[in-house]
């Protein structure tokens, strides 16, 4: 059955054809987003919902979509989407950060330009028929100092212009390294230097707990007089009272405001406030934005759908739809590895170690290290997912660790899984063959080669003779058939460990027995 998607706000209508062209069910409702009810009535019928910035996907709303696997925002923010819940339930959550980027920087160029020059306001004087030359003294733009706060994506197209209008850029950006900054050609600064330093600041970072209100009543006082503010970011960012405290006492000379702490901003404390330019939020607004960032979603979602690449997630890693294919095989091998060490864990997690080992220490392995999370805690909470597993991990206090190496040992390429729990350290490696089956290679240090049934017997013991005819009449008598019987040990005489494939579940009382079968020290029941 064809993946179907849902687009419940305005999109191009390129964006439905994109999606047709790849073999998915799409569904144009641009007015659905609006009218949470219907939305609730008819989410349950869609794997993907692409949206804007109207539908408000809740937690109420996730928990109903029984189907959904992705929500993709055409657009950058996504303030509209609840992750947490997405991440929890398993969906994917896209978003297309690249596609309007460049019509951002130019609309807060433009709002630097339009305030600076008194632009609007002596359009509006000279349309009135007034001719009011003198009243309307402007700054120029040249030789000024640019502070950015926020120097990613649109931060440093910003500096890329204002570089060419022969303005001085400074920014402060806990991420941006200096050798960013060098080969953007800005000035890295800490953020009392940028308020003492810059001319004009605008600002180009995502609204989070520690950049909300980054620009307060205190920020203001720091800066210099007559500076101009400029927001074509997130509503929040800038504290509006003190703005318009700062605008009406003439600390701050102009601002430039596209982005509103509530939207519609049909009335706000900063209306009315001297040499304010304000725009109903249209830094994305272009024709070649919007065509844009709706080709991408619709791009994006489709990869998934059909060939589970992920690209631009907020909650998962990458995996792009040339790699998908070769990873494909190495994540079901991490899972199954996760899983078997899970299942065998009965004392506290403290942390995992992932080795890497040939060419799988060359893929994505972000993606291959969450499906070993997600295979770890499945046994222990059940509902986890590739998405959810690494912030479960974290919220629970579980270390995990990647290392890469070459190749080493008799096989090209493996993975090794080893938990470390309060008691002790357990390890599990396995690797995929040419056939695309992944197999289990090593149990604790003991070299074994078996491939992982849905049912299987996990039997540790002394290895001694007549054992396995011990272990074949306990199962037989029973009527459990065996399936593959696989077996490995460090020295003769020595531990021993036996896996057996069998064709269902082992009764408890099958279970017992063979527990108490001479020189037999753990003997455990695992699924798959």
């Amino acid at each position: 059955m064809a993946p179907r998607v849902l687009i419940s706000d305005k999109l191009s209508p390129a964006a439905v054809e994109i999606f047709k062209s790849r073999g998915v069910e799409v569904d144009y409702q641009p007015d659905l987003g609006k009218d949470k009810d219907k939305l609730l009535a008819v989410i349950g019928q869609y794997d993907g919902l692409a949206i804007r910035s109207a539908t408000k996907v809740t937690d109420k709303l996730i928990q109903a979509a029984d189907r959904l696997k992705v929500v993709g925002r055409a657009g950058i923010g996504v303030d509209n989407v609840d992750i947490p819940a997405a991440s929890a339930r398993g969906v994917i959550v896209m978003n297309t950060p690249f596609g309007n980027s460049i019509t951002t920087a130019e609309h807060a160029i433009a709002m630097m330009f339009a305030v600076a020059r008194q632009i609007p306001k002596a359009d509006a004087s000279t349309q009135a028929g007034k001719w009011e030359k003198s009243k309307f003294m402007g700054a120029e733009i040249t030789s000024k100092t640019l502070g950015l706060i926020g120097c990613g994506n649109i931060g440093s197209i910003v500096a890329d212009r204002a570089i060419g209008l022969k303005m001085r850029v400074i920014a402060f950006d806990p991420f941006l390294s200096e050798e960013r900054a060098q080969d953007l050609g800005v000035e890295k600064v800490d953020l009392d230097a940028l308020f003492a330093r810059a001319d004009i600041i605008t600002l180009h970072t995502p609204l989070t707990d520690k950049t909300r209100n980054i620009i307060d009543a205190n920020a203001i006082a720091a800066m210099r007089d007559g500076v101009i503010l400029i927001n074509c970011a997130r509503g929040g960012l800038i504290d509006e009272a003190a703005l318009r405290a700062g605008l009406d006492s003439g600390k701050v000379a102009g601002a430039g405001v596209d982005v509103f702490v509530e939207e519609p901003a049909t009335d706000n404390i900063l209306f009315g406030a001297p040499n304010l330019v304000c725009t109903p939020h249209l830094g994305a607004s272009t024709s070649e934005a919007q065509e844009n960032v709706a080709l991408q979603v619709a791009e994006q979602m489709s990869d998934y759908l059909t060939k589970g690449a992920v690209s631009n997630a907020l909650n998962m890693p990458s995996i792009t739809a040339e790699e998908a294919p070769r990873l494909t095989p190495f994540v079901r091998l991490a899972e199954q590895l996760g899983s078997f060490a899970g299942q065998l864990t009965e004392t506290g997690l403290s942390g995992i170690r992932l080795e890497y080992a040939g060419d799988v220490a060359e893929m994505n392995t972000k993606a291959l290290t969450a499906a070993a999370v997600t295979g770890l805690l499945q046994p222990l909470l059940q509902t986890v997912n590739m998405v959810s597993a690494p912030l479960l991990a974290r919220e629970r206090g579980i270390s995990v660790e990647e290392v890469r190496r070459p190749q080493s040992g008799a096989y090209e390429t493996y993975i090794r899984l080893t938990v470390k729990t309060e008691r002790q350290e357990r390890s599990v490696a396995g690797t995929v063959f040419a056939d695309g089956k992944p197999r289990i290679i090593q149990v604790k240090g003991i070299n074994m080669e078996a491939e992982l049934g849905a049912h299987m017997l996990y039997v540790t013991n002394e290895d001694k003779p007549g054992f396995i005819g011990e272990l074949g009449m306990a199962l037989g008598g029973a009527g459990v058939n065996i399936a593959t019987f696989n077996l490995g040990r460090t020295a003769p005489g020595e531990d021993a460990i036996c896996l057996v494939e069998v064709d269902g579940p082992v009764p408890e009382q099958v279970l017992a027995r063979i527990r108490a079968i001479s020189h037999v020290k753990q003997a455990k029941p695992l699924a798959f």
